[in-house]
């Protein structure tokens, strides 16, 4: 074997080798994205609901969460008129709360966990559970849970 039929013999080996790595980062990529997102992101709505009042809504569909809702008395506080679904799927979606505002946000897995501020309440939705002001309750579609607003 002479010096250029070697020199293009390993050149094969290495492209080949090159296109193997490269498709298996391909399908890695692609496979661990897939996983990630497999459960989709909390969807929470926030809406006024008078003139001292807002709802907030959370539903996540995969996990068969849906219309739990968070109703806060809200007096001497200036709100938003909009209502807004927010679809907590990347870091710059915590910019898009009307009203409060994220003090925590995993979306590595979605859902991932979010924790909001709101008007002095910590609400923690978490796969297993929703946190309201560090007490834990399981999640019951349909259910409304009553808060007032806080001073800190």
């Amino acid at each position: 074997m002479n010096a250029a039929s070697a020199s293009e013999h390993i050149g094969r080996h290495l492209l080949t080798v090159f296109v193997v790595v490269l498709v298996c980062y391909v399908v890695g990529f692609w496979a661990s994205e897939k996983w990630r997102h497999r459960r989709g992101p909390w969807e929470i709505t926030f809406a006024v609901a008078g003139s001292n009042a807002v709802r907030v809504e959370v539903n996540q569909p995969r996990l068969g969460i849906s219309g739990v809702r968070l109703e806060l008395n809200v007096p001497n506080h200036a709100l938003p008129p909009a209502t807004n679904t927010v679809r907590f799927t990347q870091p710059a979606d915590r910019g898009r709360v009307p009203f409060g505002q994220v003090k925590f946000m995993d979306t590595t897995v979605l859902p991932g966990s979010v924790t909001l501020d709101l008007f002095g309440n910590e609400i923690e939705c978490l796969p297993r559970v929703l946190v309201i002001n560090r007490q834990e309750h399981p999640w019951r579609s349909g259910e409304t849970h009553q808060l007032e607003a806080r001073d800190r």
